[in-house]
């Protein structure tokens, strides 16, 4: 009989099994991967740098950075965070760096540094892992449940969004919010922009028509459509809304959210006035990259030439310029969903089930995700630190 058993080998997985063996090293904690490897998401994030976490502190400005799950994390993210995140790795000899956007990484630019550290104190605190595990059903008993052929006290679910995971809870008495993707770049077939793929923008306001939902930040240019950070938190908070239009909705691009529309109208007026004779093209006042401003504008005449009606609409292209999305693009190992198992459902602050008791969750098989940044590797390791250590304390 196991005090814990968790299942699932990924970041939250294996956190949740060191937190919960470090807690009472006399515990029998098991882990179960399905597959023949463990971590196999941490290996590939971040470019294979492994995007551990990020440098917001304050727990009260790191939920904001969660679509879903901000309310519920705002406990737990008191009890671990980011700086214990770091303070954990460090003290197991992974020196962590922070780049100029806060993210955080190791300073070997390796995921295999995160991996190795995570593998060597499982196998140091005794936590046995079981691979290529076939699990036909999880079932209630007298003393626990019996998951497959195991006989265990507790249960932790950690299949990130797997939808058998999924049926396990389901089984176990939880609803489940139906999983939809998240994190992902738009597709803009028609888009005359596409000639000037890999062009970055440092500042614009992307934003879906006939919708509330807007973000600023970097946006990068690419053969098939738009990406970038200001892209993808667009993708994540509007991730149900673009789900039900089936990722077909006008995207409107303000190419230059310091300025009101009103404010460049004057600038193109006062250059026109100033240099008559020069065409737009050359006068890039905005200082947009030369072939996007090029691309822009489109004809190449004097300033003199231009009517004040077709400044108007350029001023008004620059601050709100329509494209149509349809589509989206994916890579597939750093694949995110929102969606999962109902938050009401879960008591945050140990991480256990208010309706089947003995089972607990960590990680992205709740309906929690975070956007780009670290962010939701953090919430694996609070998650699974709460849950694991919660779990066997329980057990007590």
């Amino acid at each position: 009989m196991y005090d814990l058993i968790v299942i699932g080998g990924g970041a939250a997985g294996v956190f949740a099994a060191i937190s919960a063996k470090a807690a009472n090293l006399s515990a029998k904690v098991a882990l179960l991967e399905k597959s023949a490897v463990l971590l196999a998401k941490v290996r590939v994030s971040g470019g294979g740098r492994c995007n551990v976490t990020h440098s917001c502190f304050d727990p009260a400005l790191l939920i904001q950075n969660y679509p879903r799950g901000s309310k519920e994390l705002r406990g737990p993210f008191n009890r671990f965070q980011p700086r214990d995140t770091v303070e954990w790795f460090e003290s197991r000899g992974v020196p962590l760096k922070t780049e100029g956007d806060g993210r955080i990484f190791p300073v070997s630019d390796q995921s295999s540094s995160i991996i190795d550290a995570l593998l060597n104190e499982a196998k140091k605190l005794g936590v046995e892992i079981f691979f290529r595990q076939k699990i036909d059903e999880i079932t209630r008993t007298g003393l626990g449940f019996h998951v497959g052929s195991f006989a265990t006290k507790k249960v932790l679910l950690a299949t990130g969004s797997s939808a058998a995971g999924h049926e396990w809870a389901k089984n176990l008495g939880h609803s489940i919010q139906p999983p939809v993707p998240s994190l992902f770049t738009f597709n803009v077939p028609t888009s005359p922009l596409k000639e000037l793929s890999g062009i970055a923008v440092e500042n614009v306001e992307l934003k879906i028509k006939g919708s509330s939902f807007m973000q600023k930040g970097p946006l990068l240019i690419t053969h098939f459509g738009f990406s970038g950070p200001a892209a993808l938190k667009l993708s994540a908070w509007g991730a149900r809304f673009l789900n039900e239009h089936e990722y077909k909705v006008d995207l409107v691009l303000n190419w230059l959210p310091s300025f009101s529309q009103a404010e460049i109208l004057d600038a193109l007026c006062e250059v026109k006035k100033e240099s008559p004779q020069k065409t737009l093209i050359s006068e890039n006042l905005f200082k947009l990259p030369k072939n996007l401003w090029k691309t822009l504008v489109g004809k190449e005449k004097r300033l003199n030439d231009f009517s004040l009606k077709e400044l108007q609409g350029f001023a008004e292209k620059l601050h709100g310029d329509v494209y149509k999305a349809d589509g989206k693009t994916t890579h597939k190992e750093e694949f995110v969903t929102c969606g999962g198992v109902t938050l009401k459902e879960v008591d945050f602050q140990t991480m256990e089930s208010k309706i089947c008791p003995g089972l607990f969750f960590a990680g992205e098989i709740l309906d929690i995700d975070g956007v780009t940044g670290g962010f939701n590797f953090q919430n694996a390791w609070t998650t699974g630190f709460i849950a694991g250590t919660s779990a066997i304390k329980e057990s007590k």
